[in-house]
């Protein structure tokens, strides 16, 4: 083992597979617990998607450049989360020519139900490792990324839907 923090222990292609792993676990359990729940059509991008509409709500067009898709890929996601119950269209009260979308109450407990499993996913890790050493790995990270900035264009980055 080096002495020089220079110098890896691990390949460095190692690091980005493990923090992505880290979130696939986390995800997944999410999920799981979710369908448990009552949600189990949930996937992974929804939670993108709920945060991107917010609670004012957005326009089709808006939440495709706020998720970096297409509106055409927006509005696919739009309809099938409309038909499972947890989106709505309504008439913009500013402007009469667009539609705005918004969560339904289905969509809004699915995030509430997500705020709180993801607390218990923590202290579970927690659990694990020890509430210090997640402590240190979550302000480690707080150190390694931006402050202000929680990028919700992940479907597009990864290569759209």
């Amino acid at each position: 083992m080096s002495s020089d923090p220079r110098e890896p222990d691990a390949p460095g292609f190692e690091l980005p597979l493990r923090l992505l792993l880290g979130f696939r676990v986390l995800i997944d359990e999410l999920h799981a617990e979710l369908a448990r729940q009552g949600h189990p059509e949930m996937r992974p991008m929804y939670g993108f998607v709920f945060q991107a509409i917010g609670v004012e709500g957005t326009t089709a067009a808006e939440l495709g450049r706020r998720l970096g898709v297409s509106k055409q890929a927006a509005g696919k996601t739009i309809d099938s989360l409309e038909r499972l119950g947890y989106l709505r269209r309504e008439a913009d009260p500013g402007d009469a020519r667009r539609k705005l979308v918004r969560l339904t109450e289905r969509g809004v407990d699915s995030l509430h139900r997500s705020a709180r499993i993801f607390d218990d996913l923590r202290s579970r890790w927690a659990d694990i490792v020890g509430v210090e050493r997640l402590r240190a790995l979550e302000t480690d990270l707080r150190k390694l990324t931006p402050s202000d900035v929680f990028p919700l264009d992940v479907p597009g980055w990864f290569g759209g839907q």
